[in-house]
């Protein structure tokens, strides 16, 4: 225990704290808070442990709302804002890698800092008694360490999912994971089958959208992308012999991660833009590898990969049409058409997203041709902004008429009127001056003549 450390709870947290000691129990925040205070963040939950029952809990607050009781577990609401409170507990016998079957309650706070994943969030802390570290979290964070408390092999074999919770927040804080503990997730690896695919999809996003995505290494390493993600095993192990790369694929796309902005549309990218190539991989005469057509494949399969893991339709969406695109127009020098034309084709709302996955796929090359390709990226870059500084149209969106405007000069109501709407977007992709009411109604008078 150490007295001299001070932690700022807020207010409200410390209120729940103070009531529940001043009734004759103990109370302490406890956990992920405690690790993010030692650390300088801001906590984003404030979560408390007691010696209370939920019942005795439930009768020193006015507002409580009963989420978990079989654990423990009560909500105190204060102005509408949620504090988990959960009583001291010891898990029983856990039967799916996930949950314990039965929990009993104790009066020990060490018991129930002792069934916690990782000595970083095993510590607790009041105003009182200061922090409590019995298993020495805050060594490790000197240190900057992943610890599990007590045996790894007991930890993961309780909850499989702290096996990707070790590697993610490895990621999140730049830390090593302690030799025992890798050790542990290596022999439990293949227990994550057991975790839920929403499970699993939390932790992915939390890694990559951490300082370290390519962390995700580590989890090949130890065996545990095996489990979710095969696909990703099958790039680590494909080489990559050709004058562009310097990497195998797996390693090219671990070093494209970390030069994209932590944003999970373009980090999906940035993951998926090459799992294809393992599917596409072809040997010239020369030794030389070719990846032709990698780019459709590698959509497919982020599509299918993404739908295993229960994304939402929206970001299935847009990561597969990045990945589609993502190499667009690479071996070709732009032009205002060109350019307005990849914007008709790959979408408003996802081209400019392609000036960061082209610019991150290109630092995890070789040098071989790197100024033309900055130099050609720009140009691309600078072609955009210049269509959109000048409003050009390169949608339908955008297009002078609508199917209002024609109908009302008389055509009906139809396929026909599509179509002609896409004949006078195809005029405007080719000349932006064409863009006037006036102009594009004169055309349909000439193409139904």
């Amino acid at each position: 225990m150490d007295s001299g450390t001070r932690i700022a709870v807020p207010d409200k947290a410390r209120h729940i704290v103070n009531t529940i000691q001043a009734a004759g129990y103990e109370a302490y925040v406890v956990g992920g808070c405690v690790r993010d205070s030692l650390l300088g963040r801001e906590p984003q939950d404030w979560d408390i442990t007691t010696s209370a029952r939920p019942e005795q809990v439930k009768a020193l607050f006015p507002r409580t709302v009963d989420t978990g009781l079989q654990h423990g577990t009560v909500t105190v609401l204060q102005d509408r804002e949620g504090f988990e409170v959960t009583t001291y507990r010891i898990d029983g016998e856990y039967e799916d890698s996930r949950h314990p079957r039965e929990v009993a309650f104790t009066r020990n706070l060490e018991e129930d800092l002792k069934r916690r994943d990782f000595t970083i969030n095993a510590m607790a802390y009041n105003d009182d008694k200061g922090l409590v570290d019995i298993f020495g979290g805050t060594e490790d964070i000197r240190a900057g360490i992943i610890r599990c408390v007590g045996k790894p092999a007991e930890r993961f074999g309780e909850d499989a999912l702290r096996i990707l919770r070790a590697i993610r927040f490895s990621a999140q804080l730049g830390y090593k994971i302690d030799d025992e503990t890798k050790e542990g997730i290596r022999e439990l690896a293949p227990t994550l089958k057991n975790i839920s695919a929403e499970r699993i999809q939390t932790e992915l996003v939390k890694m990559m959208v951490s300082p370290h995505p390519d962390y995700l290494r580590e989890a090949y390493l130890l065996g545990v992308t095996k489990v979710f993600l095969p696909e990703f095993d099958l790039a680590m192990e494909t080489e990559q012999r050709h004058p562009h790369h310097m990497y195998s694929v797996g390693e090219h796309i671990l070093h494209s991660l970390s030069a994209v902005e932590a944003d999970k549309v373009l980090r999906l990218t940035m993951l998926f833009h090459d799992i294809g190539k393992p599917a596409t991989l072809t040997v010239d005469e020369n030794g030389i590898t070719h990846f032709h057509g990698h780019a459709a494949v590698s959509a497919e399969m982020a599509k299918k990969i993404l739908r295993r893991l229960k994304f939402d339709n929206d970001t299935i969406s847009m990561v597969s049409r990045l990945v589609l695109y993502h190499d667009y127009g690479n071996d070709t020098e732009p032009t205002m058409r060109l350019v307005r034309r990849a914007m008709n084709k790959i979408g408003e709302d996802a081209f400019p997203a392609l000036f960061q996955i082209r610019y991150a796929d290109m630092c995890a090359q070789s040098d071989y041709q790197r100024e033309e390709k900055t130099r050609q990226l720009e140009k691309w870059r600078m072609l955009y902004e210049k269509i959109l500084e000048e409003k050009q149209c390169v949608s339908l969106k955008t297009l002078a008429v609508t199917g209002s405007d024609l109908i009302a000069a008389g055509m009906k109501p139809g396929k026909e009127l599509g179509d002609m709407l896409q004949k006078l977007l195809e005029m405007v992709l080719e000349e932006p001056s064409l863009n006037t009411k006036d102009q594009l109604l004169e055309k349909v008078i000439k193409i139904k003549d």
